[in-house]
């Protein structure tokens, strides 16, 4: 049985050592695709691979059509939402992601940009200190639970909303609960989000929950753009010139922000959460696991579409 590895960005050639000694000592074969130009390219290297990994890949209804002996994919990362989960299950396959796997990588790089802007972007100027400042956690999953330990260390003073989540699990991890929603944004300054991209969750961040933040806040975004609603947020921005946004996942509208909102935001190149080596590594290999033991029990232990 073939094993395809479709990404556009490559996995860390260590990690892929590493997925190839797993998926071989399984029984089964790799193949590689990586940096293809076109959809097209990907279908046709699908079509006999009866298991796939991707990263950030598009895997729509038409990869799907083109995999006639696919059984299983895994997304290697937590988000799955570039998996077309209906097409999955209509034609029996299998799809898991990997969560956890790059949760750390994902936190240091919020904290990362909250320093870089708290001292000013380095520009030798004085800047401001990360203790003794709030920070609310929107969502405590595994990335929030790393957060809140790299806030400890700061000494911040960390809240967090997740109607999902016991409050005991938080209290337990230093981290106080809030009840609503607004009592996040409004005792925060810094916000960071966590959320999935989904029905519930798409502009869900807009004029209402950004205008009740304190003077000075910053909203930190390493989920996915689709939860701002950029239209409603960028009009805040102009009503309130203390806000600031730091995100790796630059706005369909960042042209506007770098017009009017300099000084005021940073967005990496590219969507870079889980862009460390160790991450790389990590989600890899608990992809090409959860496939090797998918095909010898039967585990579908991360699935996330319905049988």
């Amino acid at each position: 049985m073939k094993v395809l590895v479709a990404t556009d960005k490559p996995f860390a050639p260590v990690a892929v050592t590493k997925i190839r000694e797993i998926v071989e000592k399984g029984g089964y074969s790799l193949i590689l695709l990586e940096k293809y130009k076109t959809p097209e390219e990907f279908c046709s290297a699908v079509a006999d691979a009866d298991a796939l990994i991707v990263r950030s890949d598009i895997v729509d209804a038409a990869v799907i059509a083109s995999a006639k002996r696919l059984k299983i994919v895994v997304r290697a990362g937590a988000g799955y939402d570039n998996l077309d989960l209906n097409a999955c299950t209509g034609s029996n396959v299998v799809a898991m992601n990997t969560p956890g796997q790059n949760s750390n990588a994902v936190a240091e790089l919020a904290f990362g940009m909250m320093l870089y802007t708290a001292r000013g972007g380095f520009d030798g100027k004085t800047g401001s200190e990360l203790l003794g400042k709030t920070l609310g956690l929107h969502a405590f999953g595994n990335v929030g639970k790393c957060m809140a330990r790299i806030a400890a260390g700061f000494g911040m003073k960390t809240y967090a909303f997740d109607p999902f989540v016991d409050k005991k699990i938080m209290i337990e991890a230093g981290v106080t609960p809030v009840d609503t929603i607004e009592q996040l944004y409004s005792m925060s300054q810094y916000v960071s989000l966590h959320i999935p991209a989904n029905d519930k969750t798409k502009n869900s961040i807009g004029e209402r929950l950004i205008s009740l933040m304190p003077p000075g806040a910053v909203l930190v975004n390493t989920a996915r753009k689709e939860v701002i609603n950029e239209v409603e947020f960028a009009a805040v921005m102009e009503k309130r010139n203390d806000l600031k946004y730091l995100t790796d996942i630059a706005p369909d509208n960042a042209e506007l922000f770098a017009s009017k909102f300099a000084g005021r935001y940073f967005f990496t190149p590219k969507k870079m959460g889980a862009q460390t080596e160790e991450a790389n590594v990590n989600a890899g290999v608990a992809a090409a696991r959860q496939i090797v033991s998918f095909f010898a029990t039967g585990d579908e232990t991360f699935r996330v579409n319905k049988p």
